[in-house]
């Protein structure tokens, strides 16, 4: 991902990886850094000014100050977006991390990056999903309300070990055994024309690109429900979906031994994304 990136330090844009954090910095050791990711491709950007916002947000939550508004670091993003040819499928990832501290991080040492890189968008294969034994933590137990590092290599170890069986991704259950997400991607459910995903409850992250797909698909005419989900409702599901901003709407092809089809409800629910996109994804005058 170094080869064709692009980033944005101090008012500068530098090519590739540089070096930026020093072993005594604070975040190195004690995960104060907070990331988004945003997604461009043929100019257009959908939602980056959400993503922009949540940037800051979590960087509040974690107990830094943010350098940056959300309106500027939109702006840093479309100049980077328009370094790269217009074809480009891109992501677009703001970085808020802590220099200084002793595990409490000093806010004032709060500094900012952001990086632009060539990615191409997965095309909407099936995704294999099987059930992990890790859960989410409760928002009493971890920052779940941030989009932040320290949280992913709770994901990490679930995707070794299913992709160690042959699987793509896993469900995960929270800690009362209902439904929370997929480890990287929230997750939808389709059962006799009733589309439901899991309540948000803080225990992972209410995806922007999860939030646009509620609203399209009700805005198309379906009924789509938040709410508490059991683990025996997706093996009886006659569809099943995943949504995130790396791939926006993907198809689940399998759920543990259980082969499924690509469903109307995915194929549709990508369709209104992709149209929403090219309606409000430019870049604002």
């Amino acid at each position: 991902m170094t080869d064709k990136a692009i980033t944005w330090i101090d008012g500068s844009w530098v090519d590739g990886n540089p070096p930026l954090l020093g072993p005594m910095t604070h975040a190195v050791w004690m995960a104060s850094v907070v990331f988004d990711g945003a997604r461009a491709f043929r100019r257009l950007a959908p939602d980056l000014d959400r993503h922009c916002a949540r940037v800051v947000r979590s960087a509040r939550i974690m107990g830094l100050a943010p350098t940056l508004d959300a309106a500027r670091i939109e702006d840093i993003a479309w100049e980077g977006i328009e370094r790269f040819p217009p074809e480009a499928e891109l992501y677009i990832r703001p970085v808020f991390y802590s220099e200084e501290g002793f595990v409490v991080a000093v806010p004032e040492s709060t500094r900012f990056f952001l990086s632009v890189f060539e990615a191409p968008l997965p095309p909407p294969r099936g995704l294999n999903v099987c059930l992990s034994p890790y859960r989410r933590p409760s928002p009493d137990m971890a920052p779940t309300l941030a989009k932040t590092s320290c949280l992913y290599p709770n994901s990490a170890r679930a995707l070794r070990e299913v992709r160690a069986n042959g699987y793509d991704t896993a469900v995960m259950l929270d800690g009362l055994s209902n439904v929370a997400e997929l480890a990287t991607a929230n997750l939808f459910m389709v059962k006799d024309g009733v589309v439901s995903t899991p309540a948000a409850n803080g225990t992972f992250l209410d995806g922007i690109t999860r939030e646009r797909i509620i609203a399209l698909l009700r805005d198309d005419g379906m009924t789509v429900l938040e709410r508490t989900i059991r683990y025996q409702e997706l093996v009886e599901a006659d569809e099943l979906f995943a949504t995130g901003n790396y791939s926006k709407v993907m198809p689940i092809a399998r759920l543990d031994d259980r082969a499924l089809q690509p469903g109307p409800v995915a194929k549709r629910a990508r369709e209104l994304y992709f149209a929403f996109a090219e309606r409000a994804g430019g870049r604002r005058q």
